[in-house]
């Protein structure tokens, strides 16, 4: 017996045979060189098959899944000149086949991805080499590896988007990785589909067929278990199976505290297309939705009619739900490099969020203008985030009046959106009373207010010895902004990673924390801790939240 550890991006424990997917190397070297013309045409021909092969592949998935929105991407790439130019260039000049060329171009412009700050832009490099190597792979005749027929563990060095999702799901027990990352598509899709998945294993090669033992809530894994490890880990899997069918039946069940307090549980969502995994999880709203996905990974800035569709799509699909839309969060961590902004020695303290909306009012009063229309479909609200002072959220008021007077005078269909605040910054925790009088409601962005609070860069692996979430300073400021929100008599919430500590749910019902928004797959497990809670509601509510 093999045994590890491995980091999980998808929890659930799975036993059965390995099911090995090796890299195919390309050797388009040994392809010959025909005339410029001949070359130019085999590519044109592999990127119009590759086309056909992605949109086999779109047909047969859930036309509401990620997976969708990841291979329109790829159907994209196949048509693009930014990849197939560079591609033609190449050949033009002689001495290389359409493989080789398709594949250099692809490896260029995915090192350009690469080197960019942004998680999110470089994971898409990984989408485009996927392309690259698909067109590849058609001009030089290489078929693709079969799939799994039966019930098997997938293990890879690592998935492209295309292979994951061209998985079919009842087939699939688990994933095990020994490279790939957490925000790759591959996870994401993987996540989607609730598959238990395992990233940076350190596997053998050459394992097809053998009996792979995969605990992805431990995160660790047993290649060829023993009779001991193989008995406990069938019944680790019996335990989780039920435990999943125990939350499956807390479906449509309020969530209320044994003391009374009444919380909703919601589900932070990146895109549109996540609101369907987060309804299958029966959340009672959105908590947050990350605006930047419409700007993020593109070289415009997204029209109002963009943003009012992916926001009516959620709005529409939660039903008189609540939805809370997050204006855009650009800067520190996430960037557009269309958006032109400075060079910064400390981006996470620099210019970033509502700092540039406000400094560029004609770009925010899009984003507003899309929300209140919006709103017109449902019960959506305006949470502006990295507020630090009064005069912010007063200025963002302002704006949001205009909003309104334009559209009225332009006859356009809207509503009046709730209009809140993240808390996120010391300053604004410790002005909460003030700000409170101000706006409809709080949620406290438990990620970056640790981080501001003690001053750790949460992005920096090397401080996590120092990182505590549980810091008694965090909790303080937390239960004070929650005080002044309800002497106020408007309800707060919490939308980071603390909102699924399960070890917390007590503390937060006992401050009188209003909502918790949480990913989706967390969302009943969540419900479960506080139907289950021990906790005195020592700031219990006298009336109901208004969402």
């Amino acid at each position: 017996m093999e045994q590890g550890k491995a980091k999980i991006t998808c929890g659930g424990i799975a036993i059965a045979p390995v099911f090995e997917i090796k890299n195919q190397h390309l050797e388009v070297a040994q392809l010959p060189i025909l005339s410029v013309e001949e070359e130019l045409a085999r590519l044109n021909q592999g990127a119009q098959q590759a086309l056909e092969q992605i949109s086999a592949l779109i047909d047969k998935q859930d036309p509401n899944s990620q997976a969708v929105e990841i291979l329109e991407f790829h159907l994209m790439l196949c048509q693009e000149d930014e990849l197939l130019d560079p591609a033609r260039e190449l050949i033009a000049k002689g001495g290389i086949n359409a493989a080789a060329a398709i594949l250099q171009a692809g490896a260029q412009q995915a090192a350009e991805f690469k080197a960019l700050d942004d998680p999110y832009m470089q994971e898409r490099s990984a989408d485009i080499l996927d392309v690259a190597e698909r067109i590849g792979a058609c001009i030089a005749g290489v078929k693709v590896q079969s799939k799994p027929t039966s019930r098997v563990v997938i293990v890879a060095d690592d998935l492209t988007p295309s292979q994951t999702a061209a998985f079919e799901r009842e087939y699939i027990a688990a994933i095990v990785l020994r490279g790939g990352t957490a925000n790759s598509h591959a996870a994401i899709l993987a996540r989607n589909m609730g598959i238990p998945s395992l990233i940076r294993a350190q596997l053998p090669h050459d394992i097809d067929g053998q009996i792979l033992a995969v605990d992805a809530i431990a995160g660790n894994f047993y290649l060829n278990p023993d009779a001991t490890t193989l008995s406990k880990m069938q019944q680790a899997k019996e335990d989780w199976d039920k435990a999943q069918l125990r939350l499956l039946a807390l479906r449509g069940k309020p969530s209320h505290a044994p003391c009374g307090h009444k919380m909703l549980v919601c589900a932070n969502i990146g895109t549109p297309d996540e609101i369907e995994f987060a309804l299958e999880n029966d959340c009672e709203g959105v908590g947050l939705m990350r605006s930047e996905f419409l700007f993020i990974g593109r070289e415009t800035y997204p029209t109002e009619e963009e943003q009012y569709q992916a926001y009516a799509r959620v709005a529409t699909a939660l039903n008189g739900r609540p939805l809370v839309i997050r204006t855009l969060d650009i800067g520190a961590d996430k960037k557009c490099p269309y958006f032109n902004l400075p060079e910064e020695e400390n981006p996470a303290l620099g210019l970033r969020a509502l700092r540039i909306c406000l400094l560029r009012p004609e770009l925010f009063k899009v984003q507003i203008r899309a929300i209140c229309r919006a709103a017109a479909r449902g019960k959506v609200l305006m949470m502006l985030p990295m507020v630090t002072s009064l005069q912010e959220i007063k200025q963002s008021k302002a704006l949001l009046e205009t909003c309104l007077q334009e559209l009225a005078q332009e006859g356009k269909e809207y509503a009046r959106p709730q209009l809140g605040i993240m808390i996120e910054t010391p300053a604004a925790a410790i002005l909460s009373a003030q700000l409170a009088t101000e706006v409809d409601f709080f949620s406290i962005g438990t990620n970056d207010l640790m981080q501001y609070t003690c001053a750790l860069d949460r992005q920096n692996a090397g401080l996590s010895a120092f990182y505590d979430p549980h810091h008694p300073a965090l909790l303080e400021l937390i239960k004070l902004t929650a005080h002044h929100a309800h002497q106020a008599g408007i309800w707060i919430g919490i939308c980071g990673e603390l909102g699924s500590d399960l070890s917390l749910i007590d503390t937060f019902i006992e401050y009188g924390i209003d909502e918790l928004s949480v990913s989706p797959s967390r969302i009943l497990a969540v419900r479960e801790k506080i139907l289950h809670s021990t906790a005195a509601c020592l700031n219990r509510r006298g009336a109901e939240v208004n969402f």
